[in-house]
């Protein structure tokens, strides 16, 4: 007799379309895939058939380490059977250790660390901690922007179609176009407590700033007694060739926000650092903002194990190296196909190809996926497919890749026409 019962696959479709999200899964199948993940390496991911795929997804920009790194994964296991979670009530030592190395890795005077779980997370709280600094109730951020899916976090970005259904937001938002000075000069007032920036706008289609954009921020900001709060969460840890985006700038934020990669690709880690100056919000009342999670040793190992290997692999370098290699031959492939690739753009792994239409996109996803590739939309602007493969990315995997887009963007021509 032949074995009729479904498959792993089968089976989380299923629950996915009863227990989870049924759009999730209309819209993965809708992008060609039919199995699930059940196991990862380096730059790929495994399905239940036994597919390898390319990961040029990324996470987007949690796995700069590669999936499973050894390395942080030993290191999290040595600290589970230590001490997985802390009591919250005595100091917790590895928080305290990756707090110090945060210090010593992040721009200028940036000193103290709140740990949170999650990128939104570190956003919720540094837009509190410049409202308590400043005692102003205003905000500045821009069109485009991403910082999360939290009411804060939201109410400072800028797309309608994730802001109408939980209508009315946190009020005192403004919102500029990004890249645009004057237009912040005349935006910030003495009601501002922060101007909150991405280095690099992610989700808005991997949004280049214009040179020296960051650093006249700034000083718009500190001129009219405001804070510069930058979004370190997506562009950091490496991914653009330096350690953060705004090191492009020289610029050294009050307030900057990091996750994803921070975990190392193997735990969930968001965290807010600032400087000296604005950490007097916890002065009067050391648990004014707190997280039960937030710091937990796991997360703190992994996040130590993800700053040593930022060094150790040199993994500034090969984004730096790949990126190079990628653009030229994303400008290659554009050239080629000019009447459907609008434009490539980015910094070292951080790289947004932009079709002339939305649909176009959709279907170069699906197209990748056939060739056994990972790769999705930018969650602002679906005309553009983000690349954000690991940071361990060979030259050999980056012009597999390459030939990878190179085709999907042959199949959908002729597909169109």
């Amino acid at each position: 007799m032949s074995d009729t019962s479904p498959t792993l696959s089968e089976l989380t479709y299923k629950r996915y379309e009863d227990y989870l999200n049924p759009g999730v899964a209309a819209v993965v199948r809708f992008m060609g895939f039919d199995s699930v993940e059940v196991r990862s390496e380096d730059c790929y991911v495994e399905t239940e058939d036994g597919e390898r795929y390319l990961d040029f997804w990324g996470g987007p920009g949690v796995f700069n380490m590669g999936h499973s790194p050894t390395k942080i994964i030993a290191r999290v296991q040595e600290q589970l059977h230590t001490m997985p979670l802390s009591s919250h009530l005595l100091p917790n030592p590895v928080q305290a250790e990756l707090a110090e190395a945060l210090a010593a890795k992040t721009p200028g005077d940036l000193q103290f660390t709140f740990f949170c779980n999650s990128g939104a997370e570190a956003v919720e709280g540094a837009l509190k901690a410049a409202r308590a600094h400043t005692g102003r109730p205003e905000f500045v951020s821009t069109t485009g922007a991403f910082h999360g899916k939290t009411f804060g976090a939201l109410s400072a970005s800028g797309r309608d179609v994730y802001k109408t259904p939980f209508q009315p937001l946190l009020a005192g938002f403004t919102h500029v176009p990004f890249g645009d000075a004057e237009a912040l000069e005349v935006a910030v007032t003495e009601q501002t407590a922060a101007f909150i920036v991405e280095s690099i706008q992610g989700e808005a289609g991997v949004m280049v700033p214009p040179d020296g954009y960051l650093a006249r921020a700034q000083e718009i900001c500190h001129a009219k007694g405001a804070l510069l709060i930058v979004d370190e969460i997506q562009a950091g840890m490496g991914r653009t060739g330096k350690w953060w985006g705004c090191d492009w700038d020289g610029v050294q934020p009050d307030i900057m926000t990091m996750g994803k990669a921070l975990g190392g690709g193997v735990m969930p880690v968001g965290a807010f650092t600032a400087t000296a100056e604005v950490w007097d919000i916890f002065e009067e009342n050391p648990y004014v903002h707190t997280s039960t999670f937030g710091g937990n040793p796991l997360a703190c190992a992994a996040g130590l194990g993800a700053l040593e290997a930022v060094e150790e692999m040199g993994l500034r370098e090969n984004a730096a190296a790949r990126g190079d290699q990628l653009l030229a031959g994303l400008a290659e492939i554009a050239e080629e196909f000019s009447g459907v690739v609008a434009e490539i753009r980015g910094r070292g792994l951080f790289i947004g190809i932009e079709f002339t239409d939305p649909d176009i996109a959709g279907l170069m996803i699906a197209a990748m996926s056939g060739r056994n590739m990972l790769a999705a939309y930018t969650l602002n602007n679906p005309s553009v497919i983000r690349i954000e493969p690991p940071l361990i990315l060979s030259e050999a995997e980056a012009a597999e890749g390459l030939a990878i887009v190179h085709d999907s963007v042959a199949d959908t021509v002729a597909l169109l026409q």
